[in-house]
């Protein structure tokens, strides 16, 4: 009897991070400037709040593996952010792509050691989901591989408890047996696949306040 293949530890597919990164940085390449106010899968936010958040995540994530630690605080968001958050997005992925090439081992958030690997795997979690809401926001529907999705929902189900997942993340979404690898990945951290949000992107929403 062949044994069932063991579930991959996080720290093992960190490899991943890149290959998140390079799908969401090629979603972000189709936002323009009126498309900041557009909705998002993240109820609470339209574009420009969805790619702030993504630009502090990098950011933090980026400074965190080269130095070693990570404070409690965030640092303060920069003009770049503010003026153009596609534009920073972009900075940001290629920053921590940077930084991944020499890593450190072992990064302390707020004083509790986590092994690099780890904090690559959430990473790449985070970055390719969050490519997945901005092309659902830009009306193109352009799925995540289904080779890194697949990968990334065996360690989605590592990272992302069961319960206790609110407010980072809704309840699952219940989807068909025969979902793509992404919509399954988008499903169980709570989005919606098949919401009207692409056909209803074709028109620029006004900007919700923060």
């Amino acid at each position: 009897m062949t044994k069932p293949a063991a579930t991959p530890r996080p720290a093992e597919v960190a490899w991943l991070l890149e290959p998140s990164i390079s799908y969401a940085l090629a979603e972000v390449a189709a936002v323009t400037p009126e498309f900041l106010s557009r909705p998002t899968p993240c109820r609470e936010w339209d574009l420009r709040m969805l790619l702030r958040h993504a630009c502090e995540s990098l950011a933090t994530i980026g400074a965190g593996i080269e130095a070693g630690c990570v404070g409690l605080n965030p640092a303060a968001e920069d003009d770049d952010v503010a003026a153009d958050p596609a534009r920073a997005f972009r900075a940001r992925a290629r920053e921590l792509l940077d930084a991944w090439a020499h890593p450190c081992q072992v990064i302390e958030i707020v004083g509790c050691p986590l092994a690099a690997g780890l904090m690559a795997a959430t990473a790449a979690l985070e970055i390719a989901v969050h490519g997945w809401d901005i092309t659902r926001a830009c009306g193109r529907g352009q799925p995540i591989p289904p080779v890194l999705a697949t990968d990334l929902l065996v360690i989605a189900a590592v990272l992302v408890p069961a319960t206790g997942r609110h407010p980072l993340f809704a309840v699952p979404v219940t989807v068909a047996a025969t979902a793509t690898p992404s919509d399954r990945l988008a499903a169980f951290l709570g989005r919606t696949p098949g919401d009207s949000m692409l056909s209803a992107s074709s028109q620029p929403t006004p900007s919700r306040l923060e």
